[in-house]
């Protein structure tokens, strides 16, 4: 089998890793991150270095391709974008779980992630590194732009079309022929029956907007970084 590289060492990575494991068509030579210890391991994978050594580890090894495991769009993005510049041959493979369902002519980009139980409906059109979640439903005719995200359990209507880097979080409803704009955050457990701009964050039952974000702003945090931002608050009320 092809070797592949998993960029990323977190929780992701862990199901990312599980999905391409009973896949069975690659093998995973290794992980590469950019905070993890070099030759610390997750699962019985060794982390092999950090972005700056895929060079090297490509043409010593024989490396086909690279999927991105980072759940944060903003941050994915950023990491695809450095890989296809310093390592131009590399492929970015998908992973596509075994028991996900996909409909007839659904189109699949590179570096996806589709996680067990999520079922794409067909016509539905899924962008370049993105991620459909695990038990997450994508309507017929659906797009999701290029580094956009599903979050699990997630339902949504067809006719739906998601823009760049945006995101629907966990246990959101989005009803038929919707539009959410690019870099644009739906909140967890939202009712979503209108359409929504870029660079919002809306939540709520149904959802409205309830602020402005930058396009580079992070919306997924570690448990350490919450309590950080809670003990900020805290200052500052």
């Amino acid at each position: 089998m092809k070797k592949v590289i998993v960029f990323g060492a977190s929780g992701h990575a862990k199901v990312v890793i599980d999905i391409i494991e009973q896949e069975n068509q690659y093998e995973i030579f290794g992980l590469v991150d950019s905070f993890k210890p070099k030759n610390s391991l997750l699962f019985e994978y060794s982390i092999l270095g950090n972005e700056d050594d895929l060079p090297a580890l490509v043409k010593e090894h024989n490396i086909y391709g690279i999927i991105v495991a980072i759940g944060d769009n903003c941050t994915r993005k950023t990491i695809v974008h450095k890989v296809q510049e310093i390592c131009p041959t590399l492929q970015f493979i998908n992973a596509i779980h075994p028991n996900a369902v996909l409909g007839k002519n659904v189109a699949l980009g590179n570096g996806i992630v589709v996680m067990p139980g999520a079922i794409i409906n067909s016509d539905a059109a899924i962008g370049d590194s993105c991620i459909v979640n695990t038990n997450a439903s994508v309507g017929h005719e659906a797009i999701l732009k290029d580094f956009s995200s599903i979050s699990p359990g997630v339902k949504i209507g067809g006719n739906f079309n998601l823009g760049f880097c945006s995101a629907i979080s966990i246990g959101a409803t989005v009803i038929e022929n919707i539009t959410i704009g690019d870099h644009t955050i739906i909140g967890a457990g939202a009712v979503v029956t209108k359409n929504f701009p870029d660079c919002i964050v809306a939540y709520g039952s149904p959802a409205k907007i309830i602020r402005a974000r930058t396009e580079n702003e992070r919306y997924l945090f570690s448990n350490l970084e919450r309590k950080g931002k809670r003990a900020v608050l805290k200052q500052v009320k």
